[in-house]
């Protein structure tokens, strides 16, 4: 079983803002690093996009993962289950980005995964480089929309 470490962190300028994700991947020697802005999103959407996008860049399925996020609102909807306990009953009713909690938890069974929060900001240089990637992903030119966000706006519902 492959063993990946996966460092996250999501941004939002303004919320909703432009925003992007950065994710670092790591196994062995080796790293990678993803990055991705949007013209109109929130930082919560970005947070779990960029979890998304690390597991999802895996090429292989039973890879042991541990994902190191400094949001609270990703860590504790796993950790806590709660994200399962709505899956299970088909009840992301009130819930905020259902479309992409249900893309994460696709991607998130194809593997063994474990999430572990980090303090933001506090000198952790992989968390550092995720949200420099962030950030900078934010700020390109012609942002693609987030089609998530944008239709639930469109649909009056709180995302």
């Amino acid at each position: 079983m492959a063993k990946v470490v996966i460092y996250t962190d999501g941004a939002a300028r303004g919320n909703p803002g432009p925003g992007g994700y950065g994710v670092v991947l790591i196994s062995g020697v080796h790293r990678k690093e993803l990055s991705q802005g949007y013209a109109l999103t929130t930082n919560n959407r970005m947070e779990l996009l960029a979890a998304i996008a690390g597991l999802e860049a895996l090429k292989t399925d039973g890879c042991e993962v541990t994902i190191y996020s400094d949001s609270k609102y990703l860590v504790d909807a796993v950790e806590n289950k709660w994200v399962f306990a709505w899956a299970a009953t088909a009840d992301f009713k009130g819930k905020k980005n259902p479309d992409l909690w249900l893309r994460f938890l696709k991607s998130y069974r194809r593997h063994t995964v474990r999430l572990v929060w980090v303090k933001g900001h506090a000198n952790n240089p992989n968390n550092e480089r995720c949200d420099n990637l962030a950030v900078a992903a934010s700020k390109g030119e012609r942002l693609p929309a987030d089609r998530g966000y944008v239709l639930s706006r469109e649909q009056g519902l709180n995302f």
